[in-house]
Order: C-alpha cells, then structure tokens, then sequence
C-alpha cells in the first residue's frame, strides 16, 4: 500500500469506534426533524405492526426498498455511465407490501418540509402529489405524461452534478486528494491489521468474478487488482456503526498510466427491519437479500453490486460511480416540495411496477383509487398516517435532542 500521511488526532483507534460512532451518529439525528427521520426505519416499523389489519392497503408483495426516504434516492449511474434517478441505498430492502416505501417517502418529505420552515397545508398537498405520482406509475394511460414530468428543483441539481462528475472528480471529493492514497481525518478511519489482512484477501485474493462484477468496466482479460490503500469510512447515519470500508484500487495498472484510482464500499449487511411478506422466497444470507433486492428495484445498480464475506462478516461490495448522488432536501421551497413528492412517487412506483405483471398492476391500481373521494386529494388512511407518524416522530426526536442536550452545555 502506498504510504500514508500520520493519523489525525480526531481518528479513533479501531479498539475505540463504537462509543465515538454512537456519539456522531446522536450529533447528526439531533440536527433537524428530517435528519432524525433517515435513522428511524426501526421506530417506523413499530408503527407499522401497531396499526390494526386492513387500516393500510395490503399490496401485491414485490422487493421494496425498506428504508424509504429522501436520502436513499437519487442519480444512479449503470455500467456504461448513463444516469436516472433510483433507489441508492438497498440495505433494508425485502419482500413486502409496497405501501410501507410509500408511507416512508411521504414521512421522509414531511419532515423535509417540516424543517424547511413550509406551512402545513403543504404537507397536504405533498401527500395528494405522492399518491398521484405513484399511481401515476401504474397507469397505462398516463405513460406519456410520466415522461413530461417536471423534474423539481432538487432533482435537477443533483442530475446536473451527476451528468458532470469525472471519476478524478469523485476521487476528489471523497477521497480530498488525486494521489492514491486515503487521507485520514473526519471521514476516514485507521484499521486494524486484520481489517487490513481481511480487504487484501477478498479484493486481491478471491476469484476474478468479484471484481469483474463490481468494476464498471469492459474488462477483456483477467485484470491485476493492487489495493492502494483503505480505510474505515465514516458514511451514513443509520448504518453509522456497522462495518463500513472505502477502498482504492489500481486495475490492470490503470494508476500508473496517470488514470485515477477505483473507489470500492464495502458494506456489512444486516437483518432487515421491514415486515416480510409471507410464503415468497427471499435469500435468508443479508448480502444476498440486499444484492437480489438492488437487481429488481434498482438493476443498474444490482448489476454492479456482489455479495461477499470478510472476515466471516456479511457485506456488499461495490464500485462507486461518479455519478451515484444523493438528494439533498433540507431546505426545499413550496413548489419544489410538492413536485419532489410527484416525482420521487413515480421512481418508487416505477420500481414496483416493473416486478408486476399487467394485470397485477390493474388490480393495485384499482384498489389504491377505490380508497379515494378525490382525485385531487389524499386517501384518509395516508393522510392520518403521516399525520400519526409526523406526531410521534416530533416527540421522539425531542426527546433525542433533550437527552444529547443534557449530556451537552449550551454554547
């Protein structure tokens, strides 16, 4: 590996990650309502087994993303660099009732608005826009009008970086340097000899087939994979604590011809939060659930994804592209909050109903707008569970916030 600078005073050793992890991770929840929300699916899925049977649409069960929100959303780019909005981040993801991604996008969007400041009338035009769009997706007829929707001022942001990002680029804002090396610091962490000992043997020593699956690349021979460097990463809020590895590698001396280096994630899988569905077969190993799950909501990104083992522990690995992006959506207008329900609904709508045959898309369809007075307005069940949902998680997250401040003078 290639020498590296001294470690950062702020860079635990890895004997000491856990408790400075827990404490980042209570920093980033206590930062704002939507900030609570992206760790919260556990507390979401309570909810869920609370409510009474029949008080939310039993849907077709399909692969769902599980964990829903806005965060896990955005510009994902297949192997030949060709970029749409999708799924990012399939760590939860099972067989389930599709409504839970619903119920979750529009908990993730009324928190946005709650912490942009919005009135409240807007969270009822966002949850109107949701059901819209996401049916929207199911409807034959209104195929030409999904591909003239307006794409919201968020979305086009962050496809606008996406369309532009290089791979010198990425290296440069995830890595901070284009030498290949990983500097530590706030983002990235020491490891430990064996996590060392660990990355080298599955990335250097295991069958050809991992990589070729996970580099993005059209690679014509059996390529010479060196790791440069790696590191512990500091990514995430509700993943924050789980094993997480960014990894820089040379294919086939790309480097040393002046290219940049590849930047692999590995990731630790681990058992989903989401209620199953019953009686449908799911892989019962977590990297294999989260691999096959990204290949039917998201195949662009499944295609590049490999399950894998390290060091006896269960993880994903997969090339980082340029232009794979998250949404940021703290600070989101009136307009640009309705119109990123309507969109975002229609990529998640879009997801399952690609899994569905036409006559299972017909009959969701028709069960959603039988629960409709207006076209215009949204269903009561959606409406009082986000209403129920908003109101337990504002009193959850002030209770976050009053026990980190507790353990925290004022400044």
């Amino acid at each position: 590996m290639t020498k590296r600078s001294a470690r950062s005073p702020r860079c635990p050793a890895p004997s000491q990650r856990q408790p400075v992890l827990a404490e980042i991770q209570r920093q980033k929840m206590a930062r704002s309502p939507h900030a609570y929300e992206r760790g919260t699916a556990a507390h979401f899925y309570a909810w869920v087994e609370s409510r009474s049977a029949g008080t939310l649409p039993d849907g077709p069960p399909v692969w769902i993303c599980g964990d829903c929100h806005v965060g896990n959303l955005g510009p994902v780019a297949d192997a030949d660099g060709e970029v749409a909005v999708h799924v990012r981040d399939l760590d939860q993801t099972v067989i389930g009732n599709p409504v839970h991604d619903l119920l979750r996008l529009g908990l993730s969007l009324a928190t946005a608005a709650r912490s942009s400041d919005l009135p409240g009338v807007i969270t009822s035009h966002i949850a109107g826009a949701l059901l819209d769009g996401y049916e929207q997706a199911f409807d034959d007829s209104r195929s030409d009008e999904t591909s003239r929707t307006h794409r919201p001022k968020v979305v086009r942001i962050a496809m606008e970086e996406a369309l532009h990002r290089s791979r010198r680029q990425l290296a440069r804002q995830n890595i901070d340097h284009v030498k290949p090396f990983i500097p530590l610091g706030k983002r990235f962490w020491p490891l430990s000899d064996n996590e060392k000992l660990a990355i080298l043997a599955l990335l250097e020593s295991e069958s050809p087939t991992l990589i070729r699956t996970v580099l993005s690349k059209k690679l014509n021979a059996e390529p010479a994979i060196r790791v440069l460097d790696s590191a512990y990463w500091v990514k995430g809020c509700s993943s924050l604590g789980r094993r997480r590895f960014a990894v820089l590698l040379d294919v086939g001396g790309a480097c040393s011809a002046g290219g940049p280096p590849c930047l692999i994630d590995i990731k630790e899988a681990v058992e989903a939060m989401a209620p199953i569905a019953t009686r449908h077969h799911m892989p019962r190993d977590n990297e294999r659930r989260v691999v096959e799950g990204a290949r039917h909501l998201t195949p662009s990104l499944g295609d590049r994804m490999m399950p894998a083992r390290l060091d006896g522990c269960a993880v994903v690995v997969r090339e980082l592209m340029p232009q794979d992006l998250k949404f940021a959506a703290e600070r989101l207008s009136e307009l640009d909050a309705v119109r990123s329900a309507h969109f975002l609904a229609i990529v998640i709508g879009q997801a399952h109903a690609r899994q569905m045959d036409a006559g299972t898309r017909k009959a969701w369809l028709a069960q959603l707008r039988m629960r409709r007075q207006k076209s215009s307005d949204a269903p009561s069940w959606l409406w009082q569970s986000i209403v129920e949902l908003l109101v337990k998680h504002e009193a959850e997250y002030l209770e976050h916030c009053r026990r980190y401040a507790l353990k925290r003078p004022l400044s």
